[in-house]
């Protein structure tokens, strides 16, 4: 289904003329570290020492510690601290772009060199929906693991869109349409959506004829999203309010309800493919179409380059997901991609 939650912010670039300041930022003569600038870069996002510090293993003095001494090395204050919370001062706000922009550069010399000596290692940080992550990528990991043994992977299933780049994710795969952001979208594959219910529930409910008969029905919505669209064969939207006895934001819930029997469902075709295929399920309303279409997609934080650990795993995992979901429901499409069920007791357009 597609995902609601908060975006992030895009960040503008910006033509700079700071003088003085600026120079005395990136002055030649500098020798901080790269940790104290992926340090700052984290402070700046997350608004917190002390959370970002976690991150890289320090504690709050320490990371509060590295935080000054980078202030000292370049003579200027960077931080705005209160009890409760940090902000940029203006030459922070200097700081944060070309530090990015460092980051960036050192980034892609790993990446040149990766390719030099096949050497990929690193933790690669993903979030995923819980469904689609237990079927999809975790029956996966070892194989990436082995192919990889200097990547570790920290794996984060949740079917709550979590801010990626507050987070730290180096990626996420969401599927639905994509709210505007910042946030660089990669597509993986196609999702095909349909209604499905149990030949069970059909014997004592009967087969929807129409998108308005759903209204008569027990359906059963996934998280909030109480209001289904179909689409006809003439192109023309049908949106239905629907109702049952129960919601929930687990898809893996929903599939279990609709194969129990309790009423119909909204799911994507990777998930009810099988059990279509051993009659566990029957399409509803097959000559209609879910709208709007979803997809598949790894999104990433904003930035020129994917890094190698992170371009692996999601190369590998591209090609595992495009196979799982061939092998679950490639024979019910046609050559075109809909999907091609026929249903002998349900109505279509």
């Amino acid at each position: 289904m597609p995902e609601k939650g908060r975006q992030d912010s895009p960040v503008h670039d910006q033509k700079l003329d700071h003088g003085d300041a600026c120079r005395s930022i990136m002055g030649e003569t500098l020798s901080f570290d790269l940790k104290s600038l992926e340090l700052f870069v984290r402070v700046a996002t997350l608004g917190a020492i002390g959370r970002a510090g976690a991150e890289f293993s320090l504690s709050p003095t320490n990371a509060t510690q590295r935080i000054k001494a980078l202030e000292a090395e370049l003579g200027v204050k960077l931080l705005n601290r209160t009890t409760r919370a940090v902000s940029l001062t203006p030459d922070g706000e200097i700081l944060l772009e070309h530090a990015r922009r460092i980051l960036d550069d050192v980034e892609d010399a790993r990446n040149v060199l990766s390719h030099t000596t096949k050497s990929v290692s690193g933790v690669v940080r993903v979030t995923a929906s819980a469904s689609f992550g237990r079927s999809h990528i975790v029956p996966f990991v070892p194989e990436f693991l082995r192919l990889y043994p200097d990547v570790s992977l920290d794996l984060h299933l949740t079917d709550a869109v979590v801010n990626i780049v507050e987070m730290g994710y180096d990626l996420a795969f969401r599927i639905g349409a994509l709210a505007p952001s910042s946030l660089l979208a990669r597509k993986v594959d196609s999702n095909p959506l349909l209604l499905v219910a149990s030949p069970d529930y059909l014997a004592r409910a009967g087969h929807p004829a129409t998108p308005q008969d759903l209204a008569e029905h027990v359906c059963l919505p996934l998280g909030e999203n109480r209001s289904w669209k179909l689409v006809d064969k003439e192109g023309t939207l049908h949106e239905i309010r629907v109702s049952g006895p129960v919601s929930v934001n687990l898809g893996d819930a929903i599939g279990e309800w609709i194969l129990a029997g309790l009423g119909i469902g909204l799911t994507s075709l990777w998930h009810a493919g099988q059990d279509i295929k051993a009659g566990r399920l029957v399409p509803i309303l097959p000559g209609f179409r879910i709208w709007p279409d979803a997809n598949i997609w790894a999104v990433r934080p904003p930035g020129r380059l994917l890094p190698a650990r992170v371009k692996a795993f999601l190369d590998f995992m591209e090609e595992r997901i495009v196979e799982t979901n061939s092998s679950r429901y490639g024979c019910l499409l046609d050559e075109s991609g809909n999907i091609c069920i026929d249903n002998q007791e349900g109505g279509g357009a």
